[in-house]
């Protein structure tokens, strides 16, 4: 099979409509981003980051095609003109031509929705909720599974650790009490200054008691949770990191990508981008 069927065919199981509109191939983020697609698939890696190491693993686990959630190349659009001279660029393309390997970004699609009991969810957060089990907690709408509340109160720091085990982390940086208890949390998505307002009036109409965040300002929800904690409401954020919170999303594509390309004969894996990052404490 194609690689290039398969790419057509996981567009075609994927809703592939965003606030109301097609996804438009002239402006998706869901692009080649290397490789020639006119080749037989000899296997197919899922991951969040095509990292170097994940490239090397593909490699050798015989896979000659990535699927992605995030850019190749370190920056929106993965434009290349502008890292011609770069060693580590020029690098990382050598490492590519050697392995033959096809980078596609699945973003847009899977982000669009994929099909669950007769409707389209998102595919990176219904993922996360089902790789971490947490399908009893859910209380927001499947199509978008970001707020949930537990049965019984769960300790503070025994909800963090369960953070750090279900998403593989070595750690995660706290703000606010992580001695809160926890029983209504949410995952508002990116938290950069663009829509923080509404983050905030949502943390407070619902009571949250503790939200997971990918990126997050300092001058905003943080000092926030900062501020409620010295003010006898304790609340906690645990940051988990970009990557790292959507990994499970990628992860859990492993279980519908042969139905979705109608190819079971094709051996798909998962390779983990791993914890983006490491931590040298006081």
């Amino acid at each position: 099979m194609k690689i290039q069927e398969i790419i057509n065919k996981m567009k075609e199981y994927h809703c592939g409509v965003v606030h109301g509109k097609p996804i438009q191939e002239e402006t998706t983020r869901d692009k080649v981003l290397y490789g020639n697609t006119d080749q037989e698939c000899t296997g197919i890696v899922t991951t969040c980051f095509a990292s170097v190491d994940v490239i090397r693993k593909a490699h050798e686990l015989g896979c000659n095609f990535i699927i992605c959630h995030e850019a190749l190349f370190w920056n929106h659009g993965d434009h290349t003109d502008w890292l011609q001279d770069n060693t580590v660029f020029q690098k990382k393309k050598a490492l590519l031509d050697e392995t033959g390997i096809v980078v596609w970004r699945d973003h847009d699609y899977i982000h669009s929705g994929i099909p669950v009991n007769g409707r389209y969810v998102d595919g990176i957060f219904y993922g996360l909720m089902k790789e971490l089990h947490w399908d009893e907690f859910l209380i927001d709408d499947l199509a978008r599974p970001l707020t949930y509340e537990f049965k019984e109160e769960m300790a503070g720091k025994q909800f963090i650790q369960m953070v750090i085990d279900g998403f593989g982390l070595k750690g995660v940086r706290i703000v606010g009490n992580p001695d809160t208890v926890v029983k209504k949390f949410a995952i508002p998505g990116h938290i950069m200054g663009e829509k923080d307002n509404e983050i905030l009036a949502m943390i407070e109409k619902e009571d949250i008691d503790a939200i997971l965040t990918m990126e997050i300002t300092d001058f905003t929800v943080s000092e926030y949770f900062r501020d409620s904690a010295m003010l006898n409401r304790p609340r906690v954020i645990a940051e988990v990191g970009h990557f790292n919170l959507e990994e499970p999303g990628m992860k859990y594509m492993v279980n519908y990508v042969n139905d979705a390309i109608e190819n079971h004969d094709l051996p798909v894996y998962f390779v983990p981008s791993t914890d983006s990052f490491d931590y040298i404490l006081k």
